[in-house]
């Protein structure tokens, strides 16, 4: 089928790419400007340049397309992770963004709308299990990944069809990740809450399977994660990567810290059952880690 992938130079959009292209679909990437444009021709798929928040130029861009996969974030890092300031034009992205998608994919008579989001919308489960129908708390930036779902989740009916992703913590070679094992290296936590509490990961490569996949799920919300795995083990494999002397978490829970303090158990059962799915690096281990 004939796709528009809607950040596709990201993380999850490059890993996404290869995916889509191995399953035949003709891939199509949308760009806010030519300079960007450019950059999207690099990576072999043709582009087109619309705006996010037009519903016209994003009609325009979608013509002909059978699906849309939204994968657009902007995501601060570092020391701007703990300021709500920063995340203000990502929030614009997932709340003003996904309801111009909507329209316009409408309009443009697509017929399935994928739209990213993130398992940290949960709340803290404990030790249980969090499945899909598990309690949402949205507080902070994950509340605009929720209003991107709700958005899309009007998408569906008539034959259209609407799936949302709850993507996990994507630990790779990505900023995030290098930032967290650049402070691990030193002094800095590998980790962050309890360290009884709860992870899940995943490696941007089977975040990348998983969206192409997405293509042939029915309507609805999926977790994507690989095998959740005790908090206290996660950061004893980042301080391993990093080559500190021992895993560290952090006494404050303050701006996104604290909801990267959260134990969450996710399973992606779900998305497995629907697609055939499962991550090809089910366990995280020392080699999903670029050097620093």
């Amino acid at each position: 089928m004939r796709v528009l992938l809607i950040g596709s130079t990201g993380v999850l959009g490059s890993a996404a790419l290869g995916p889509l292209l191995a399953d035949g679909h003709q891939v199509t990437g949308l760009a806010r400007n030519d300079e960007r444009a450019a950059v999207i021709a690099k990576q072999g798929i043709t582009p087109v340049v619309a705006d996010l928040f037009d519903v016209q130029s994003l009609t325009d861009a979608l013509h002909g397309h059978d699906a849309v996969i939204n994968l657009a974030t902007r995501i601060p890092v570092g020391g701007k992770l703990i300021r709500s300031s920063s995340w203000v034009e990502n929030g614009r992205i997932r709340t003003e963004g996904s309801k111009a998608l909507v329209a316009a994919a409408k309009a443009a008579d697509v017929g399935i709308l994928v739209q990213e989001g993130t398992v940290l919308a949960y709340a803290d489960g404990g030790d249980a299990e969090l499945a899909e129908n598990a309690a949402l708390n949205p507080v902070g930036p994950p509340a605009a990944a929720v209003a991107a779902h709700q958005a899309v989740e009007g998408f569906a009916g008539e034959g259209r069809i609407a799936v949302r992703l709850r993507i996990a913590n994507v630990h790779g070679d990505d900023p995030l990740t290098r930032w967290i094992l650049k402070g691990a290296k030193g002094r800095g936590p590998s980790y962050f809450g309890n360290k009884d509490g709860w992870i899940t990961p995943i490696h941007p490569a089977d975040v990348g399977t998983a969206i192409a996949a997405a293509l042939s799920a029915p309507s609805g919300v999926y977790n994507v994660g690989a095998t959740p795995v005790r908090k206290r083990d996660f950061g004893a494999v980042v301080a391993t990567a990093a080559g500190g002397k021992k895993a560290r978490t952090v006494p404050f829970k303050i701006g996104f810290l604290k909801i990267l303090a959260r134990s969450q158990r996710v399973v992606s059962t779900k998305l497995t059952e629907a697609t055939g799915w499962k991550p090809e690096l089910p366990e995280v281990a020392t080699n999903w880690f670029p050097r620093v």
